[in-house]
């Protein structure tokens, strides 16, 4: 089997596919900067993502921003899936920097070795982001098919959270297909915009394969119960296991694509096996839209411990309203369809978060970054 370098992959994803691919019979080397922000202080003890891939795959301590790195990473790789990277959306709009090194250069280094040195990578797999869309696609009974810019501090300091479109009445919410305008609206957004567009294009004229997936909102047993910026399950978790209530920013409506870790792992390992994937983009999610109030409810039942859930009219610059992806590319190139279900997914992410020691959030804090820097508003 080849050789396959997975970058980030002492991830939530990266762990979860290395796992998959092991099994499979693959030879799995994994470089990974083991992030504070996701693995804590001390990795070796306190990461139960790093824990479960340490002793599988072949491990690199690393940074992708790094060309020193790389070049001892990719050494005798055929296939790299890239999935290294910044990724709270809040937080990508007051650390503008961080975000672009890493996404940006880190994925600008990977390429600039792939063109100007001598190598054995024959594909290369990006994870992209749904964020790259900025808000979704809706349909104006007037207009047909339109892509609503990003709302104005006014209208949300108002309470006017849905999207509006020039000329048009309201407009209804659809699934977001891959030929969807790009049009991010946070930096993080941006950074994997450019990323996913380095990674095609480059590899596309060194006769290299590339694939990119558009990842919507990925969540199951494994991801960070530590990091405050990305990951609305394990924040409200944190939040109901210790007794404390939920704030709800906006008025609870606003939705997103949630799709579960084991189908993002098929899609991908789909996306390294198959040539049908070689120079497409593909949405990965779960293709249902899911209000961030019906997630924190679900929550509250399923975990069994009452906690108030307030509505607070807060509201995040960068956020969007909605987004859910039309999948029909991944099923019919690739023959990859979601199997777990949303309710079956909360399941199972919560037998695995009960199983878990509570930890220390930083998510209070997190709230006094954004708002100290104008970010987070009612």
């Amino acid at each position: 089997m080849k050789n396959i370098l997975i970058t980030g992959g002492a991830g939530f994803i990266g762990s979860h596919l290395g796992l998959k691919l092991l099994e499979k019979g693959f030879n799995v080397r994994i470089l990974d900067n083991l992030s504070e922000q996701i693995h804590g202080k001390n990795p070796e003890t306190d990461s139960p993502l790093f824990a479960t891939i340490k002793d599988k795959a072949e491990f690199m301590l690393g940074s992708v921003t790094s060309r020193s790195d790389w070049e001892r990473a990719l050494q005798g790789q055929q296939i790299v899936v890239h999935l290294a990277a910044e990724t709270g959306t809040g937080q990508s709009m007051y650390q503008v920097a961080r975000y672009t090194e890493v996404n940006v250069q880190g994925t600008a280094i990977l390429l600039d070795i792939l063109t100007n040195c001598s190598h054995t990578v024959e594909k290369v797999v990006v994870a992209s982001s749904r964020a790259i869309y900025g808000e979704g696609r809706y349909l104006s009974r007037e207009l047909g098919y339109v892509y609503p810019a990003h709302r104005h501090d006014a209208d949300m300091k108002a309470g006017r959270f849905e999207v509006t479109y020039p000329g048009s009445s309201a407009l209804t919410l659809v699934a977001t297909s891959e030929d969807s305008k790009i049009h991010p609206s946070s930096v993080y957004g941006i950074s994997k915009q450019v990323q996913e567009q380095l990674v095609m294009n480059v590899c596309g004229a060194k006769d290299i394969a590339a694939v990119a997936f558009r990842y919507q909102n990925v969540y199951g047993p494994g991801q960070s119960l530590a990091n405050p910026y990305t990951g609305i399950l394990s924040i409200f978790s944190n939040r109901i296991r210790a007794g404390l209530g939920i704030n709800i920013f906006e008025d609870g409506l606003e939705s997103r694509d949630f799709v579960f870790i084991s189908d993002v792992v098929d899609a991908t390992i789909a996306g390294i096996e198959q040539d049908s994937a070689n120079g497409q983009v593909f949405n990965v999610g779960a293709g249902v839209s899911t209000t961030v109030m019906e997630v924190a409810q679900t929550l509250v039942a399923k975990y069994g411990i009452e906690v108030p859930v307030e509505v607070s009219g807060l509201y995040r610059i960068g956020d969007i309203r909605h987004n859910y992806a039309d999948i029909s590319r991944l099923q019919r190139l690739l023959g990859i369809s979601p199997k777990v279900k949303f309710q079956d997914g909360i399941d199972q992410f919560v037998a695995w978060v009960k199983q878990q020691k509570q930890v220390a959030s930083e998510y209070e804090r997190s709230l006094e970054e954004m708002k100290s820097r104008g970010l987070l508003k009612s």
